[in-house]
């Protein structure tokens, strides 16, 4: 049963360490739980339907509610405090191609906005719903989770949209291949969602982004059905596969994807170190990164983040070892940086890439922790978002932002935008608790992922305000720097302000021309990506 006003399974919860509570306790102050709004109350709000029925539809208040959100921190505060104000008219259910045709139809016919929904997990604002005098009607494929094609000889594999994560995998490793896409949202996000916000997986060194593993589909637009044929390359023009990538659903439904997929490796394990600094860490992620070796992923987490990881991971016996170990080798616990390196493929050539990857990393002072590290990472990797439910539960609000930049900028960027959000929320004379690291790292920079926690307000209403505060803050630092707006989120709402900054205005103009043409009554996810 999903939670309805937070992460994922009701049955599922990861607690707090003693010890990682603590330390939030003495970082920002107790806990300031809230109460929150049932679901019966918020049921109450959504009121009656604009739409006729329809075979394909639903208007019941619950599937209206939970198609109503996503999961970003705004989405949160509405649906904890039951503030959210606006639903869908209904919610369309297709089972195949031809029925997203007739929902786009029937949306036509009744003048509706439309919303593609797939897993509900959108962090920046991608699913919600505009106060409109038109009908608004959520397009959900989850019931479009089909395998409909492994092409062996070719590696390729062709997938309806709405597949989950951990469906597609299931689906291909019962025939021995994988895709290797596992974004923290793995559990729930879609093949459609992925490809639709640029997504990133967590091992996107070795297997790609999404960008690189989209090799073509369908997409349903209100003028038509946009065909993208599978090629190994083309130079007939521009790639019109990059509009689909990104295009957030303001051009159509991606209904099937062809993705590249490979055998399963014989080697796939991840390992922990230790650097004495951080400029020690960046260095050696840094050379790392150029070295073309077998490497599926690398994590480097700046000091604050590494106590922060370990105090939260319950672990204090071995922590306590370990920052005795890590003084025994004249490392500093309070400066050391912990990283996370996977290694992947054949085994001959993984043990050898993995010899060359230690001999750099212990160039830079690196020290080997080994495999349990890096097996702990594995174990709770798509657990973590859980951890919000509590935390929330216990007064304590958890939000992320991420960007990306060429290594020039990456040290200097991450420190402004810690004293950029630790001065917005200085302002609301409260404490937070800032911790950041390099999630995805490419041989001319990186992205730079920064979670913060702070307490909940007294209200809704403040909570948002402190929120607004420190996304403005951040969001500024990261233009300014000439940071891209998102690495891996999307555009949605949340960043569409700053959009601009990074595409220009000639590319924002042919930007609105491309959505314009697909969809020219202006019906396809409004106010998302472009206004």
């Amino acid at each position: 049963m999903i939670r309805y006003n937070g992460w994922g399974d009701e049955s599922v919860t990861m607690e707090t360490a003693k010890k990682g509570l603590e330390m939030l306790k003495d970082a920002v102050g107790p806990g300031q739980p809230g109460e929150d709004c049932p679901l019966a109350k918020i049921l109450a709000k959504v009121g009656a339907s604009r739409l006729p029925e329809h075979s394909l539809l639903s208007r019941e208040p619950m599937d209206r509610y939970t198609h109503a959100h996503g999961q970003s921190l705004p989405d949160w505060i509405a649906m904890r405090g039951g503030t959210l104000e606006n639903f869908p008219d209904a919610v369309a259910y297709p089972t195949t191609s031809q029925e997203v045709e007739d929902v786009m139809e029937y949306a036509q016919e009744n003048d509706c906005l439309v919303i593609p929904y797939g897993g509900g997990t959108s962090v920046v604002g991608h699913l919600n719903v505009p106060k409109s005098d038109r009908p608004v009607l959520s397009l959900s494929l989850e019931r479009m989770t089909r395998l409909i094609d492994l092409d062996r000889y070719s590696s390729l594999a062709n997938f309806e949209a709405g597949v989950r994560g951990v469906d597609l995998e299931a689906q291909l490793r019962a025939l021995g291949y994988t895709l290797g896409h596992y974004p923290q949202s793995f559990e729930y996000s879609t093949l459609g969602g992925w490809v639709v916000t640029r997504s990133s997986g967590q091992q996107s060194m070795h297997f790609g982004r999404i960008d690189q593993l989209f090799l073509g589909g369908e997409m349903i637009t209100p003028r038509g059905t946009m065909k993208l044929p599978v090629l190994p390359a083309s130079a007939a023009g521009p790639d019109l596969r990059q509009l689909v990538l990104g295009s957030e659903g303001r051009m159509g439904v991606l209904t099937n994807a062809s993705v590249k997929v490979q055998p399963l490796p014989e080697m796939d394990q991840v390992y922990g170190m230790i650097f004495p600094t951080w400029n020690h860490g960046v260095d050696a992620v840094r050379e790392l990164a150029s070295a073309s070796l077998p490497l599926s992923m690398m994590r480097l987490s700046n000091p604050k983040e590494t106590k922060t990881n370990l105090a939260l991971s319950g672990h204090e016996t071995q922590t306590k070892l370990l920052n005795q170990y890590l003084s025994m080798r004249g490392i500093d616990p309070e400066r050391a940086c912990m990283a996370l390196v996977g290694v992947i493929g054949a085994k001959k050539i993984a043990r050898a890439g993995k010899s060359k990857a230690w001999s750099i990393a212990k160039k830079h002072r690196g020290v080997i922790i080994g495999k349990t590290m890096g097996e702990s990472w594995e174990k709770k990797r798509f657990l973590i978002p859980y951890l919000r439910n509590t935390l929330w539960e216990q007064g304590y609000v958890v939000d992320t932002l991420e960007t990306a930049v060429t290594w020039d900028k990456v040290t200097n960027l991450l420190q402004s935008i810690d004293g950029a959000v630790t001065d917005a929320m200085a302002g609301f004379d409260e404490k937070i608790h800032v911790f950041t690291h390099l999630s995805h790292i490419y041989p001319i920079g990186s992205s730079i992922y920064t979670s913060y926690v702070f307490r909940l307000g007294e209200n809704p209403s403040q909570t948002y305000e402190r929120f607004l505060a420190l996304k403005s803050a951040a969001s500024k630092e990261i233009v300014k720097a000439g940071g891209t707006i998102t690495h891996q989120h999307g555009v949605g709402t949340d960043h569409k302000a700053y959009l601009p900054a990074e595409k220009g205005p000639l590319g924002m103009e042919i930007l609105q021309d491309v959505v314009k043409l697909c969809d020219p009554d202006q019906r396809m996810n409004t106010g998302k990506l472009l206004d």
